[in-house]
């Protein structure tokens, strides 16, 4: 019986086959971007409302691999550590951006802190606090987690199987 596929070209659709495949047992998880303050941005709270980001971060579920965006003018912002952000303390910041449009990555779970490095800003609440959940490792909702390939292990082997037995 003839074909008009060339072994050259079915080994290269079994490779592609068996690659698509193994996208079946990765899970990828959907990264969303957040504006940090909605539509004020990163500035000075009102006096009545220092609070007011980590209001909005506690209204907010992180996770790695998102991102948070500072939208800011003649600012800054710093990521600190703990002691440096209840103290206010500029003077050692881990992360550093004044560009006014400054994207952070949130690559780990834990804690973030966060302030201004314009002088007086984070002692009228210019800081915030960010906390990136721990993944699961058993997603129980696909609401954040995404089969990638619906096809399974008893799929590919039959098809392999399939092509192999064409091969011969």
């Amino acid at each position: 019986m003839a074909s008009s596929f060339s072994l050259n070209s079915t080994i290269q659709l079994v490779i592609l086959f068996a690659l698509f495949s193994c996208l079946h047992f990765s899970i990828v998880t959907s990264s969303h971007e957040f504006q940090v303050g909605g539509l004020k941005g990163w500035v000075v709270p009102p006096s009545n409302d220092t609070d007011m980001y980590n209001v909005w971060a506690s209204n907010n579920r992180f996770q790695i691999g998102d991102s948070i965006h500072f939208k800011y003018k003649k600012d800054s912002v710093m990521e600190v550590g703990k002691e440096n952000y209840n103290d206010c303390n500029a003077t050692q910041p881990t992360f550093f951006s004044n560009n006014g449009n400054t994207e952070f990555k949130l690559d780990h779970s834990g804690t973030f802190y966060f302030i201004s490095g314009a002088s007086g800003h984070c002692e009228k609440g210019q800081k915030m606090i960010v906390r990136v959940m721990i993944q699961d490792v058993h997603p129980k909702s696909s609401a954040y987690h995404v089969s990638v390939f619906p096809i399974g292990v008893f799929e590919i082997i039959f098809a392999l199987g399939f092509v192999v037995s064409y091969l011969i």
